[in-house]
Formats: structure tokens, sequence, C-alpha cells
């Protein structure tokens, strides 16, 4: 046998045994991770992250959610992304997103589209509930408004602090885009359905609603009781003859503040398992100790009573 013949049977035999042990350090780790993910009973890695979409009401709340869940489960990427409402609810319908985030619930045709385009029923999942509070600047004197007093302003009826017992200035009105479930929402159970004045300034989010207010002694806004931030949320009377209430989550959770609301997760019934377990998390005990801290309220019920799965019915 030529030397050159020898070499190239050591090679041969070198590569046979290299493809040899790779296979079973293979094997090795493959039940190593499967016994590491029943052990721990996180889901595995995906290269395929949950993608979120929606409310920026609900963009600080989506993102401690990702935060904490991703720390609990290092497998799972969760992406979040604000735009409004209406925006997420959008790319749930045509699937380039897998939950949408609402301020507000969806309308039935939306409901019905999304039901068509994705071949599945739509789940509603309240995750939190919101007071839809009402801003002015610290040093505003005018501490309570009734609904009406609200929609007198933002309708352009009211425009002076002095009508409304503050002040003699005029009442600088911010509000949010129409994409926003907030906007739509203060609209119907605020404005009653009519329109905003063409004076009122509209900002691209809360965050930016809280700003403006919070800079401008004549302002006031509106949004979701977590931005409360540098300005103050005033009381809101049913009516004339009604005291004022001030958003709490006592008085959100007892019905007694005016316009409260749940802030909810759109998905539909096909998703991948790995989204529902992040929509049962959300709601269970652990989920709603992230909404107070975020500085909204958690759910009236516990986790076992609500089921992430319930589909919508269109009774609107």
């Amino acid at each position: 046998m030529s030397h050159l013949q020898f070499a190239s049977m050591k090679l041969s035999a070198r590569i046979v045994f290299t493809l040899i042990f790779c296979l079973i350090l293979a094997a090795c780790g493959g039940r190593e991770q499967a016994t590491d993910t029943a052990a721990t009973g996180r889901p595995q890695a995906s290269s395929k992250p949950l993608t979120i979409k929606g409310s920026d009401t609900m963009v600080i709340l989506g993102q401690r959610f990702a935060e904490e869940y991703m720390k609990e489960n290092p497998g799972v990427v969760v992406q979040i992304n604000g735009g409004g409402s209406g925006t997420g609810i959008a790319a749930l319908i045509n699937g380039t997103v897998d939950l949408a985030q609402s301020s507000r619930p969806m309308k039935d045709k939306e409901k019905a589209d999304a039901e068509k385009n994705r071949g599945a029923k739509l789940n509603e999942t309240p995750v939190a509930l919101d007071a839809l509070a009402v801003f002015v600047h610290a040093s505003n004197p005018v501490h309570e408004l009734s609904i009406d007093q609200i929609k007198g302003i933002y309708t352009g009826k009211t425009t002076n602090w002095s009508q409304v017992g503050g002040k003699n200035a005029p009442i600088v009105i911010y509000g949010r885009e129409n994409s926003s479930g907030t906007y739509e929402y203060f609209k119907e159970h605020v404005l009653s359905k009519e329109d905003f004045a063409p004076r009122v300034q509209t900002l691209s989010g809360t965050a930016a609603v809280i700003n403006a207010v919070a800079a401008d002694a004549n302002g006031i806004g509106y949004g979701g009781i977590a931005y409360a931030k540098e300005v103050r949320a005033i009381g809101v009377k049913k009516d004339a003859a009604s005291p004022g209430v001030e958003p709490k989550e006592e008085t959100v959770a007892n019905g007694t503040y005016p316009i409260s609301r749940n802030l909810y997760f759109y998905w539909v019934a096909n998703a991948r398992p790995e989204l529902e377990r992040f929509v049962q998390w959300a709601i269970s005990p652990e989920g709603q100790t992230v909404v107070e801290n975020v500085g909204y309220y958690p759910l009236a019920t516990t986790a076992s009573e609500v089921p992430a799965t319930t589909a919508t019915t269109r009774t609107q």
C-alpha cells in the first residue's frame, strides 16, 4: 500500500469519527434542551417574535408586559409598537401583527373583517382598567368639571376658564389624533359623538398631551391615568348635581368615576400557542402586578375568572 493510499484512509477515518462525534453531541444537546424545557415549563426559543401593535395609551403597559415576560421566558421575543388603536386593529385585520392593543372596543365591522381575513374567531381580552382622565396645569384653580362642561370646552362652546369657575383666561385645548382609541372613546362618551372644535390642538400621543398641559397654565387635555405626571387630574362630575369624582382605582373599580374603561388585547383563535401563553400571563396575578406598577388599575376579577380565549360577540 502506498503512502498516499494510507494517508487517504486515515483522513477518511477521521472524517467519519468527527461526524459521529458531532451527531452524538447534537443528540445529547437536544435531550438536554428538552429536559430543561420540561423542567422549567418555559417556551422554547423561537426565531419568530410575537408582534404587538396599537394603542399609544397602552404602549407603556405593553412594553412593561414584554420586558417582564421576556425576563421569565428567555426563549420568547415580544415586539411592541404604538401608532394608535385603529392602526393596531388594521394591522391585526390584515395579518401583519399577532395582537392588537386597543383602548376602545373593536367595532362590529372591524371584528367581522378580522375573522374573515384571518380565518378564525376573534378573541377580546381585557387586560387592565383605566380612568380616562382630564388634565389641567398644576396651578389651575379649577378642580372639577362636569361631563357637560368638558363637552362645552372641547366642542368650542366654552372658551374662557372664567365660564367654569376659573380665572379670566382663554382655554387652550389639547387632544389626540383621530386614529387614537382614546380620541374615539372621548368623542363618544364625553362629546356624545359631536365634533371637536377646530381649535383643538391635535397631538400624537398622551405623553405629548401631558407635556403640553404641563407647560401651559391655561391648557387642558385628556388621556390614560398612567401618564398623569406634572399635571393634575381633575374630578369629573356625571352631571351638574353630582359630586366630582377623582380618577382612582376604587372609583374606577366601583364604577363611580364617569369615564372609566377597559384596555384590551385583540387576537385570533388560530394564533401561535406562545401568544396565548403571553395573554394568559398578562391577566394572571403576576401580570396584573405589572398593570399596577405602570399606573393603570388591575382587573376586578382574577385571571381564573377572565378566560383569555373568549370570542367577541357582535352586540354593540
